[in-house]
């Protein structure tokens, strides 16, 4: 992805949805306009457009990352009213979304509301523990290995362009 990709794309969206972030927003300045990070689900190109397939399609209206990652790599959690712009496999930017609740909770307290919010699989809670067990396992940034007491990011989120 190019910045100027980025900025075309942030530049339709925000036209489009009447959307601009509100100072201390998290993001880069472009131009006149603070763009909101950009970033892909998943750790692969192949889950990148998967999961961007589910949200595009209405499927997909929430994510959970670990708590330890953000601490890690020294990014805030993310907040009511947060922007971002995701990515698909190929890194171009596909969709401007908008959180609407973040929930920190063990891993093992996940519910299957959330699981089934998420749109993976059969979106069932089992389905959701075995794929994010193994998520967490093998793609953690941190070094704590994986515990069913682990902090979990919650957040739900809706689709704001394209609609």
């Amino acid at each position: 992805m190019t910045a100027e990709q980025l900025d075309s794309f942030w530049s339709v969206a925000r036209h489009q949805t009447r959307t601009n972030p509100v100072p201390g927003y998290l993001g880069t300045f472009s131009g006149e306009a603070l763009v909101p990070p950009a970033w892909a689900f998943g750790a692969t190109p192949e889950q990148a457009d998967e999961l961007i397939a589910l949200v595009l399609d209405g499927t997909k209206t929430a994510t959970a990352g670990a708590a330890w990652d953000y601490e890690h790599e020294g990014e805030q959690l993310p907040r009511v009213g947060d922007l971002a712009i995701i990515l698909d496999g190929a890194q171009q930017p596909r969709a401007l979304i908008e959180v609407t609740r973040v929930d920190v909770v063990p891993f093992e307290d996940v519910d299957a509301e959330h699981a089934h919010l998420e749109g993976e699989g059969d979106r069932s809670l089992d389905h959701w523990r075995t794929v994010h067990e193994q998520f967490f396992t093998e793609h953690a940034s941190h070094d704590r290995g994986f515990d069913p007491t682990m902090p979990i990011v919650l957040e739900r989120f809706r689709v704001l362009y394209p609609r």
